[in-house]
């Protein structure tokens, strides 16, 4: 059993979709209300974060005014934030206004003997994922440099199968390609990532591959086609042990969704 008074707890938010105004809705949803609902509840829990991951499609409108909001919620809290880009983010204006000391877009963070690695998988003009080669040999580097440090990957797309055609066709297009460089690496033991807008936990030879809902609308899982779900906006929580185990669950706000447009075909 793992020491639960030697760890790191992290904070996994995940396509909060912000737009423009505070006021406008997305398939029917405030996205924004949903957004700082599921950040405070998670702050407002008993858990103590060391870090925030906010894992993709930050803005559903990539303007400075949708990541200002964004940065204003933040920047409310103590908890260090580290973002990455999603398919529906623009990533300058994300690195420009997302720049503060605690709330930013930096690629690596230490915490303990865990190091905390953020890949964009953004291909600029498709909703597809793709890790480029600067991407993969930036992975390559930060595990070859740091062999003493467990790993926990941070990516919007995901890499697994969700059993959902129409979602499974934006995943990372080059996922082999990941898988066999951490493949040699032991110390690599999570990928986390978004986009799904689902929950998902599974074990991969030595690796736990986790995604989160979202903090607004949810997929349906297993459809054929883009499909609503009305379940909950909810977050992740990550405990990161020093002997390299880890624990993780998913909590959804105990709200109902509200306003959700499930007739829609896409968005």
């Amino acid at each position: 059993m793992p020491d639960s008074s030697n760890y790191f707890s992290i904070l996994q938010i995940t396509d909060p979709h912000i737009l423009a105004t505070p006021e406008a809705t997305l398939l029917g949803v405030n996205t924004a209300y949903y957004f700082n609902a599921v950040l405070e509840h998670a702050i407002n829990s008993y858990r103590n974060f060391d870090l925030c991951l906010i894992t993709g499609d930050l803005a559903q409108d990539p303007c400075p005014a949708s990541y200002q909001y964004i940065l204003r919620r933040l920047q409310a809290h103590t908890i260090p934030c580290l973002c990455l880009p999603g398919n529906h983010d623009d990533f300058e204006i994300m690195q420009e206004v997302l720049c503060t000391e605690k709330v930013n877009c930096r690629k690596q963070m230490v915490l303990g003997n865990w190091q905390i690695i953020s890949l964009n998988s953004q291909m600029q003009g498709s909703e597809v994922g793709y890790l480029s080669v600067e991407e993969l040999a930036f992975l390559e580097r930060s595990l070859r440099d740091s062999p003493n440090f467990y790993a926990l990957i941070a990516v919007h797309h995901h890499c697994l199968l969700t059993g959902s055609l129409w979602m499974d066709a934006m995943m990372i297009e080059n996922a082999q390609e990941l898988f066999a460089l951490i493949n040699r690496f032991p110390n690599v033991k999570a990928i986390i990532n978004g986009h799904i807008h689902q929950a998902m936990d599974v074990q991969v030879n030595s690796v736990r591959i986790l995604a989160t809902p979202s903090t607004c609308f949810q997929f349906k899982p297993q459809s054929e086609r883009f499909s609503l779900d009305d379940s909950s906006p909810g977050y992740r929580w990550i405990n990161l042990y020093t002997d390299g185990s880890m624990d993780s669950g998913v909590v959804r706000l105990p709200e109902q969704l509200t306003g959700l447009r499930t007739d829609m075909e896409g968005y």
